[in-house]
């Protein structure tokens, strides 16, 4: 009878972490929209051109509790893209990432970050969807320009594969992350959708659905950014 009851709580038990580990990783998707409406509502964000002609973000949010430590740094987010062939559909269900290898000096007293990246042509998305990229060597990467417009911007930003943003004790601004490496996170995406999937099979394949935690960041992309603006010969 001990032995049953013993079986019966560890089952219990297990049960209940692997609960767990499913609303962590729905919560990282929900903090995800909440991350990137927030910036979208900053006065001086993310210029709308560049937001739309953006084929894919990647969100990462601040995880309070050490998800920016001192001895591995590293965050946790999504990696969410327009479907369709040649990214011009509707924003798709999300793929978990990694982001590993940021600066110490990045977290500004020990403050944790919050990044948002675009993936500015098919080329940057499809390194991101193939294997763990550094930045700034796999894939060309530069601090994006703040406001209305990208007007202005360098060629160096307007040529880059990622464009990235920071925003640290409510400071919003474009902050390079070269040499930090991005990678789909494959145990946490497993967890969400309960089954084994690659970030291209969730992302290009779209072989899941967009889960409940994730609608309202893609309702969001949908009604901020509807269309991809970029020049039709990019996408080819």
């Amino acid at each position: 009878m001990k032995k049953f009851l013993a079986c019966v709580l560890s089952a219990l038990l297990l049960g209940a972490f692997a609960f767990a580990d499913d609303e962590r990783e729905e919560e990282r998707v929900k903090d995800a929209g909440v991350v990137l409406k927030e910036i979208l509502n900053i006065p001086d964000n993310i210029p709308q051109d560049l937001l739309d002609k953006a084929e894919c973000l990647i969100i990462l949010p601040s995880v309070k509790k050490g998800a920016f430590g001192v001895g591995g740094s590293y965050g946790r987010g999504v990696m969410i893209c327009r479907g369709g062939e040649h990214y011009k559909g509707k924003w798709g269900a999300p793929a978990l990432y990694a982001l590993e290898g940021v600066s110490i000096g990045f977290q500004l007293g020990g403050q944790a970050t919050d990044f948002v990246l675009l993936v500015m042509n098919p080329k940057g998305a499809t390194s991101l969807l193939s294997s763990k990229v550094k930045l700034g060597a796999d894939a060309s990467a530069a601090a994006g320009p703040k406001g209305r417009t990208a007007e202005g911007a360098t060629d160096v930003v307007m040529n880059a594969e990622i464009l990235s943003y920071s925003r640290n004790k409510g400071l919003f601004a474009g902050l390079s992350l070269e040499g930090s490496t991005l990678r789909s996170d494959g145990s946490a995406n497993e967890k969400l959708y309960e089954k084994r999937l690659t970030a291209r099979e969730i992302i290009r394949q779209e072989k899941v659905g967009v889960p409940a935690c994730a609608h309202e960041l893609v309702s969001l992309l949908d009604s901020k950014s509807t269309e991809n603006k970029s020049d039709p010969k990019s996408l080819e």
